[in-house]
């Protein structure tokens, strides 16, 4: 199964320039009417507000769609769109809002400043790769530990929880293709004395 980039939380940011502010704020969705519904959950949160623009991008159906809500055409939700297309984000809804301080920016200055905000909000929000991810439970002796911790990392996974008991039990997460690659390396720095024991597998977001 293939796998991609989502944002890995909610995210929100802001920024201000020339006296008016842009408040970002974005979500990982799964559908053009969640997109929707977060767009409409701004207007009335921000409903003071001059301007609400937007993008989202949504993997199946390759849905792309923006709006510039009253700014000038391509300043706004086409620069935002921009963020996430460069980034390689997909499954994700981001809102701009505007209050208009009372001083002009131009062209150039909403497209930087709208663009700006989504990055910023996509900065906040973070990035997870959505994939086929397994769940191990992995003991390990103490004198072993850090070099265990070390050997996750490098196989591309990490440590969702270490329960110290008589020995150290890990719950790593692992992307599935390389349970076997992990085991290997496993063996090799136990000699043999730990065995992986696959929990769960699941198609759900984890590191990029």
């Amino acid at each position: 199964m293939d796998s991609y980039l989502v944002p890995r939380d909610y995210g929100e940011a802001e920024f201000v320039e020339k006296r008016s502010r842009f408040i970002g704020q974005l979500w990982r969705v799964d559908s053009e009417e969640e997109a929707r519904a977060h767009i409409e959950e701004v207007r009335k949160k921000h409903h003071d507000a001059r301007h609400h623009c937007f993008c989202y991008a949504l993997r199946e159906g390759n849905i792309l769609r923006y709006g510039d809500d009253g700014e000038p055409q391509g300043t706004a939700g086409q620069p935002m769109l921009n963020i996430f297309l460069k980034e390689e984000v997909t499954n994700v809804v981001c809102v701009v809002t505007r209050y208009f301080g009372g001083i002009l920016l131009g062209a150039g200055g909403l497209t930087r400043a709208y663009g700006g905000t989504a990055k910023l909000a996509l900065n906040a929000a973070g990035i997870s790769r959505m994939r086929l991810w397994a769940t191990l439970a992995v003991p390990c002796p103490y004198p072993l530990y850090e070099r265990m911790r070390l050997l996750v990392e490098k196989c591309g996974g990490t440590v969702n929880n270490a329960d110290f008991g008589t020995d150290v039990l890990l719950s790593v997460l692992l992307p599935s293709e390389d349970v076997d690659d992990f085991q290997d390396r496993v063996t090799e720095l136990s000699a043999g004395t730990v065995e992986v024991l696959l929990e769960e597998e699941r198609f759900q977001p984890g590191p990029p």
